[in-house]
């Protein structure tokens, strides 16, 4: 059930792998979409505002880990590119221990601090309570997404995009009746909207453990695996913890940010939430390439396959052109009607707030593509830092137009179009440092080409 991206036409390798997590994005996009729908419409546009302001701290804390994990599978595709079976299940032991002692460590820091951090970003106080109780049993549960999401990494790295996808989809629609069972059924509240995306992860990930061990031999371990081997511990740190740090920075500029929308009332902050889940839909394609060209590079330069490199992301530039057009398109299309489809009492005022929101995005939605490409380009290759400084640069280039939007004396729709301003230029200024340090590693790999 593995796949090896350094054999075939390059374009139909990407896509291939691609379609997969596209279609696995997709589940969890309407997942997301089902969760706002219910939330929004049986609880109503406080409680959606209460589980959206939480997103920026999911992605701080989830973030952090799931770019360890992202980062500790790279190794793994580079020794599986190269043929090295004994050396990528060590590497794979090691990620198992390390995950488990991340994810204990990472429960208890986000279980104390959660309430201080909703605080911080200015949280409506007719929301924060349900926020921190939404927030507060996503973060104890977090193992549990630390689980899935490393088996995942484990498998993508190996080249099958397929299992991954079976198991999104069945924690999806686990998730989706969970929802309907806890909050509609038991009347849990928020609470039941965490309960259920908690339970349907657990589930996923054992069952995930319990297929790797049946159907994956070439990620068997033996109790040697498990040895601690420092220099190879490093190796992995050295690429997960840039990947880490990448996605806690661009977390804490967006923190930065949803303090800002926060400060404008729990009406923008749910107008903010449904143009998000549109957002996120439309940027699937992206994700879904980009995700694909992270192993695809990492697996072709373990096997020394740098012109299959250069092929794939060329490849790639006009892949991202097409999937800029359809996101420019889906986040022109969204109605009022839409809108309604996740909180149905949504007034008049945050439909405008939301279609403000949208159309900024569809102008800068490209850069967003490119940043994305360059950005896995690289961490495949195990060059993780510049991606870290792209990081950091979003997050000054977020902080630097909330702190305009904040000082400005005009008319509240005006402040929030700068607001607005805040992501794109975020994704401009990455998107430069990304593609000036992608140069320099295509012309590096093209003297390792020609010294043979």
């Amino acid at each position: 059930m593995t796949k090896d991206l350094t054999k075939g036409t390059p374009w139909k390798v990407i896509l291939i792998y691609a379609i997969p997590i596209l279609i696995g994005n997709l589940f969890q996009q309407l997942y997301n979409m089902a969760d706002t729908v219910i939330v929004g419409n049986i609880l109503g546009l406080d409680a959606l505002a209460a589980v959206g302001s939480t997103g920026v701290l999911m992605f701080l804390i989830l973030g952090f880990t799931m770019g360890l994990t992202s980062g500790f599978a790279v190794p793994v595709a580079q020794m599986f590119g190269a043929g090295q079976e004994k050396k990528l299940r060590h590497f794979v032991g090691l990620t198992v221990i390390w995950s488990a002692v991340v994810a204990g460590v990472m429960t208890i820091v986000a279980g104390i601090f959660c309430k201080p951090l909703l605080k911080l970003i200015n949280t409506p106080e007719n929301i924060i309570d349900q926020a921190y109780i939404y927030i507060l049993i996503i973060f104890l549960g977090q193992a549990f997404s630390m689980l899935y999401n490393t088996c995942a990494s484990l498998l993508r790295a190996v080249g099958d995009s397929r299992t991954p996808l079976y198991f999104l989809i069945f924690s999806c629609l686990l998730n989706i009746g969970l929802d309907y069972l806890m909050i509609g059924g038991l009347k849990m509240g928020v609470a039941g909207a965490a309960v259920a995306t908690i339970t349907a992860q657990g589930i996923s990930g054992i069952l995930c453990v319990f297929l790797i061990s049946r159907r994956f031999p070439v990620l068997h371990l033996s109790k040697e695996d498990f040895n601690m081997d420092w220099g190879m511990t490093k190796t992995m740190f050295g690429i997960g913890l840039p990947m880490a740090f990448q996605f806690s920075i661009t977390a804490i500029g967006a923190l930065v940010l949803q303090s800002t929308v926060n400060s404008f009332g729990s009406t923008v902050v749910g107008a903010q939430t449904a143009a998000a889940k549109i957002q996120f839909l439309a940027e699937q394609p992206y994700q879904a390439v980009c995700a694909t060209i992270a192993t695809y590079v990492a697996q072709n330069i373990g096997a020394g396959r740098y012109d299959r490199v250069r092929t794939g992301m060329r490849n790639c530039y006009l892949i991202i052109l097409l999937s800029g057009a359809f996101a420019f398109f889906m986040l022109r299309v969204p109605s009022e009607a839409l809108l309604r489809l996740f909180v149905s009492d949504i007034s008049e005022e945050a439909v405008k707030y939301a279609m403000i929101n949208l159309k900024v995005s569809s102008i800068f939605t490209l850069f967003l593509g490119y940043l994305f490409l360059f950005r896995n380009a690289l961490q495949g290759a195990g060059l993780p830092v510049i991606p870290l400084w792209g990081g950091v640069i979003e997050f000054f280039a977020r902080i630097l137009v909330c702190l305009i939007a904040n000082h400005l004396n005009v008319a509240t729709d005006t402040r929030y179009l700068v607001v607005c301003m805040a992501s794109p230029s975020a994704w401009i200024g990455a998107c430069i440092i990304l593609f000036v340090r992608y140069v320099m590693f295509a012309r590096e790999i093209n003297r390792r080409e020609s010294n043979g």
